[in-house]
């Protein structure tokens, strides 16, 4: 029969992780732990983290959730669940549990060693091109930022914007294309929602002249007609981040996307649901021409893993994801996943700690 436990780890940054919904100086992270009582040393782990303004999940009823969900699970005796099972089982109103569920399955249908696909990246033959995260901070910390990733080798960096003011961003912009060139660093920017409607197309014009290779989320989401408007004016690709989130329904997801049409989406399987649903937007985005990658929602490496090893199923290329979130906490789960030169690689041998 199966069991589902949980445990619980507060992540500590290593610095206030700033967006424009304001900074980030601990993340707690609920770990399920499934096994079969005819092997209990045999334990397949997944993560749920959601996130402090973000997740349609966070708040005060998540841990109890945990809870429910596991005495809910235990009581059902199980002798088989399947990953294809967790949304129905829990529901769309908890994402992060579902991606939790679906992970922990994975896990220990593989044997309880936190390979969750057979694919080149999981199984340590190949890296994971990621794209350099510089977060917001004052001119001279993301400064510091800048010239550590570009000294790293990274060929893509993705800049949180819209917490100083537009003209230092523009400066900093202009710095990194002083340094790095024209055309040889492909640089993302994400604003995170933090420009009004009426200024987000001139603000966009100016950004245009650092030959960006695309922005996130320019406006709030739950915007449409103005997001769609952007996405035809905008001089600059637009990519749907936020805007995405709580959107369950495979009807509803469709139809944002035709009615939005932007350039990329960016998927993050703790707030879409999971595993299932981030491929289920992939089908869709795909059908419409629309390009994609993956980012982590700054998960423990537990989470990561499952997201890179996800990612992982695709032909991504030489296409960087966002998946440079693993040296962020102080505390994280220690995993053989190791980043360099702008690459994430998974060593399926190493060992894991046991969250």
């Amino acid at each position: 029969m199966l069991q589902l436990s949980f445990s619980q780890r507060v992540l500590r940054f290593n610095f206030p992780a700033r967006t424009s919904r304001g900074a980030l100086a601990e993340h707690v992270a609920w770990y399920l732990h499934l096994s079969h009582t005819s092997q209990p040393a045999v334990i397949g782990v997944g993560e749920a983290a959601p996130l402090a303004g973000l997740s349609p999940d966070f708040g005060p009823a998540f841990g109890p959730a945990v809870q429910q969900l596991c005495a809910r699970f235990n009581a059902a005796q199980f002798e088989h669940f399947s990953a294809a099972e967790a949304s129905a089982f829990i529901g769309a109103e908890w994402p992060a549990l579902v991606f939790a569920l679906e992970t922990a399955v994975l896990d220990l249908a593989n044997g309880g060693r936190r390979q969750l696909y057979h694919n080149a990246f999981s199984e340590g033959q190949a890296a994971l091109p990621i794209n350099g995260l510089v977060w917001m901070g004052d001119a001279a910390f993301m400064r510091q930022q800048i010239e550590q990733k570009l000294g790293a080798g990274y060929s893509c960096l993705k800049l949180k914007i819209g917490s100083l003011d537009f003209a230092t961003e523009l400066a900093l912009l202009a710095e990194i294309r002083a340094v790095a060139g024209p055309t040889q660093l492909m640089l993302r920017v994400d604003a995170n929602g933090a420009f009004a409607p009426a200024e987000a197309l001139g603000k966009l014009e100016q950004l245009a002249a650092f030959g960006l290779h695309s922005i996130e989320q320019p406006i709030r989401p739950g915007q449409g007609a103005a997001l769609a408007a952007l996405c035809r004016q905008s001089p600059i690709p637009i990519a749907l981040d936020e805007e995405l989130i709580g959107v369950a329904a495979q009807n509803q997801q469709a139809a944002l996307l035709d009615e939005i049409q932007p350039a990329y989406i960016v998927l993050k399987p703790t707030l879409l649901g999971g595993h299932a649903a981030t491929r289920h937007w992939i089908t869709l985005a795909e059908a419409r021409g629309m390009a994609w990658w993956m980012t982590s929602a700054l998960e423990s490496n537990v989470g990561l893993n499952a997201v890179a090893q996800l990612t992982g199923e695709y032909a991504v290329g030489d296409f960087a994801q966002g998946l440079g979130t693993g040296q962020l906490y102080h505390n994280n789960v220690a995993a053989p996943l190791h980043i360099a030169a702008g690459h994430l690689r998974y060593e399926p041998t190493g060992a894991w700690e046991q969250p």
